[in-house]
This record gives structure tokens, sequence and C-alpha cells, in this order.
């Protein structure tokens, strides 16, 4: 059974709205152009104003401060303090112009004030493109009345063979984030595994993807444990999305793993009702991201092979839901006594770490809003990152930092594994109250088989309360750039990794 209000409503609207992202001598005349502004010395000589005469309009300068100036063409303000020393901060200040010139379809920037603080014009110019496509985004399809301008054109004011090459590297990463947004905006009645499953079948060929669907009855023969317990509760079956993106001649192989829960209501364990609880249509952008990411590295030149584990249904409580107590066999044949089954991102997890640890892989990534945990311990701008294999973390972290979705390595700390043990399983889903970020991580190591493996813990950066710079309000896309960096760059890992038998 599959309840959706519209069969026709199309979840992903973000792809048919992508600006052009150009480069020429001379901005539109309908734009709005960027004036970036330090905090002291000289003026640009664009503005014909005086420090005093911004101060008395409240600008100083400083990051994130913005002053329009109507006119034939408009002029936006941007504070950048001391200036631009990463591409981050480019892609700040960009954001920032953009969303202070919310009225103008077409948006011009001038290369060489981006690229004034020795920032390279390739890193620059994706940047730009990132943060002026990323800003201007909302999620409205469900809306009578639609607020936002779309952005048409922006354009970079210069000329550079390196500049055009980093505004379609941006373009093509902002795209991927979009439709991850999308994903994670829809609600949950008009995206379910069934209708995700949908969506990845047609938008994926599009990019260069084979897209392969299980349903209930191929799910059970493969010995989906952890999925089929998750889904036990719900009216609605359960999908398994294998995506897979072969390069010719690829010598490497990278298996990526994502949480698709699509509605978490906590099953039994039923999660207190408030209005936070809405956010729960988005305890699948683990899935949003690996699936995003993957519709990014074909057009990105992306040489390793990758293959993607979408692992999609919702958790509600029924008369058939798995119960507390209850024992799951999993895909690798491990016992699972559930103590919670609020707990239930592991459980989907564990069996799609496990498949992509039989393709023996050169890595696997997993990518999940798996606990509270993890965001009361980092809040909701970092996401926690845990590894058995430490050029897998720094891999993860590297490509964190180009796309600044920052992350944190927390230890896989093989002394909470006693509070796993259970009298009727192999191991239970749940530890002691405290690590539960920790125990968490542990539980999923025991599925890598040995394969160098990070983790990834999204819960906290998943969603923005409200429009900050390049993050919109809902839905942040959190690392879906961050993956196609990382595949982009990934060489096979080196080291020893950490153990995975449970004692």
């Amino acid at each position: 059974m599959n309840v959706i209000i519209d069969a026709e409503f199309n979840p992903v609207p973000s792809l048919q709205q992508i600006a052009k992202v150009q480069l020429a001598k001379t901005a539109p005349k309908a734009a709005a152009v960027a004036v970036f502004v330090k905090s002291e010395g000289d003026l640009p000589d664009a503005l014909d104003l005086t420090r005093e005469q911004l101060e008395l309009a409240g600008f100083a300068g400083k990051k994130s401060d913005a002053l329009l100036l109507p006119g034939e063409t408009a002029k936006v303000l941007v504070g950048i303090s001391k200036g631009f020393k990463t591409a981050a901060e480019i892609r700040n200040a960009v954001a920032c112009f953009t969303r202070n010139a919310a009225k103008f379809s077409e948006l011009a920037v001038e290369l060489d004030a981006l690229t004034l603080d020795g920032v390279p014009a390739r890193e620059a110019a994706q940047a730009a493109a990132e943060g002026a496509l990323l800003a201007r985004y909302a999620y409205e399809p469900l809306k009578n009345k639609q607020n936002l301008v779309a952005l048409e054109t922006l354009t970079l004011i210069g000329e550079n063979s390196e500049a055009a090459a980093g505004a379609e590297r941006g373009t093509i990463l902002a795209t991927a984030d979009r439709l991850a947004r999308d994903l994670g905006n829809t609600p949950p009645r008009h995206l379910n595994a069934y209708k995700f499953a949908e969506v990845a079948e047609r938008v994926g060929p599009e990019y260069g993807l084979e897209v392969e669907v299980f349903g209930r009855e191929e799910i059970i023969e493969m010995g989906l444990g952890g999925l089929l317990g998750v889904n036990a509760g719900s009216v609605q079956d359960p999908r398994l999305i294998k995506v897979s993106y072969q390069p010719e001649g690829a010598t490497e192989h990278i298996g990526l793993v994502g949480k698709g829960i699509m509605y978490d209501s906590g099953g039994i364990s039923l999660k207190p009702s408030n209005a936070s609880h809405c956010s729960m249509k988005m305890d699948m952008m683990g899935a949003a991201a690996v699936f995003s990411a993957m519709t990014a590295l074909k057009e990105l030149g992306v040489k390793t092979r990758v293959t993607g584990f979408l692992m999609c249904t919702d958790n509600m409580p029924s008369g058939s839901a798995t119960k507390l107590g209850d024992v799951l066999t999993m895909r690798n044949g491990k016992t699972v006594e559930v103590r919670n089954t609020d707990a239930e991102g592991r459980l989907v997890l564990g069996d799609g770490i496990a498949l992509a640890a039989e393709l023996e892989v050169d890595a696997i990534v997993d990518v999940a809003t798996l606990t509270g945990a993890a965001m009361m311990a980092l809040g909701t701008q970092t996401a926690a990152v845990f590894a058995n294999n430490d050029t897998v973390a720094q891999q993860l972290q590297d490509a964190g930092k180009k796309s600044d979705e920052t992350l944190w390595r927390l230890p896989l700390d093989l002394r909470l594994k006693k509070a796993m043990k259970s009298n009727v399983a192999d191991f239970a889903n749940i530890g002691a109250n405290e690590g539960g970020a920790i125990t968490a991580a542990l539980f999923l190591n025991e599925f890598v088989a040995g394969t160098p493996w990070g983790h990834i813990d999204i819960a906290g950066p998943m969603e923005s309360n409200s429009d900050d710079l390049w993050r919109s309000a809902g839905s942040t896309g959190y690392a879906t750039r961050l993956l196609a960096e990382f595949a982009a760059d990934f060489k096979k890992p080196s080291g020893d990794t950490v153990g995975t038998e449970l004692e």
C-alpha cells in the first residue's frame, strides 16, 4: 500500500531550476552587483562613499554585514572583514550577497575581487557558484503562493579558463546538493520508500547511474533482517535501492551506504509528540546524500567506481511491529537483540554495510542521521565521523574542508562494546546511556568485515531552522558535496583497521 496524495507529484523540482553560471567581461544590465568591503583600509573604487557614511548606515565591513544600494545598477555591499583567505569565506560572502539581492534574478560578481587575497581562480569560482546556487534555494512546490525569485544567471566578471572550470564544478555540486534538499524537505506522505525508488529509477540514468530496486520478497531472500525488522510495523513495503557508477578503467571501488528511514516515529519505542518530530521526515537524509552525491560523479569525471546502497523504509508502531526483546538475524548472519526500536537506523545500515563488504570494496562510508548524542556533543554545524582506519578518516575530513561541511572525529572506543552484550543474541542494538554516538558506531563496525570504513553521523547539521548564508531553512543537503569530493579524490586506504568482533 502506497499512501501518496498525488501520484504525479514531483519531489525534486530543483533539477529544473538551476541558474546559468557564466563568465563575461561586463555585468548584465538588470543584474545586482556585489561589492566586497573590508573592515579596514581603502574602499573599493566602485563606491563613491566614505567609511563615515557607511557606518551611519550601519555597515562596518564585518563578515555578513550587507547593505543594498539601489540605482540603475544595484550594488550590494558585503562585509568581508580582513578579506578572503579560504574558499569557504568566498562561498559565505557570495551567499550573503545572494540573500541580500533576493529580488534580483540576475547577479554579478567581479572575479578579481574574489581572488585578490590569493585564493586560486578555480576554487574561488567554484565557491561562488555554490554560494549563490545554494543560497537561492527554497522548497515551495506545496505552497499556493511561491515567494522565491528564481536565480536565472550568475555572472563572474572576468576571463579565466580556470575560473570557467571552477564555475562548472560548483554548478554540478550545487545541483546535487539541491537535489538532496528537495528529497529531505518532501513530506513523508509524498516521499515514501516506494516513491524514493521511483525517483532514483527516473533520475539516476540521466546522470550515468545504474539503478536496481529490490522489493519486500527479494529483501527477504537476501536475508536483510535489520531492514525487515524496522519495516515490520509499516503498511508500506521497504525498498533496497542499489545505485552503481562504473567509469571505464576504474581500479578502485567505494561502497556508500545511506540510512533511508522515510519517517521515524520510533516504532514501539514511540517518540514524544512535539513539533521537532516534523523533522523526522529527514531521517532519510543519509540515503538522500548518497544518491545525490552519486548524480554528480559522471559530470565531475570521477575515475573511482562507486556502489551505493540506500536502505529505505519508515519506522512505525503497529500490532506487527518489532517488539523490544525481539531478535533479528542480519545479512552477515549475526543476531541482534532489539532493546530499543528507536535505534533503528543502525539496523538498516548494518545490512547495507554487510552488502558493501561482500563486494570487497576498497572502502565503505555510511551516512546517517543516527544519534541525538552526536548532535548534543557537536551542535548543529558539525557532523561526527568515526573510522576504523586513519586514512579513510583523513580523506573524509579533507573532503569536508573542501565542501565546508565540518567533520569532527570521535573515538571508536572499543571499551564501550561490553555495554552491548546480550544474553539471547550476539549483541544488542543499544549500549549504556553514555557514549551513545560511539556505541552506535561500534554496532556498525560489526558489519564491515575488516574493510576500511568511515561512519558520518549527520543528525546535527541535517537541518537549519532558518536561512543562514548558503544553508537554507529546512534540509541542508549535508554531506552531499562532501561525498562527491571524497569520491573525486579517493585513494585506496593503507594502514590497519580496528577489530570488529564483539567480545
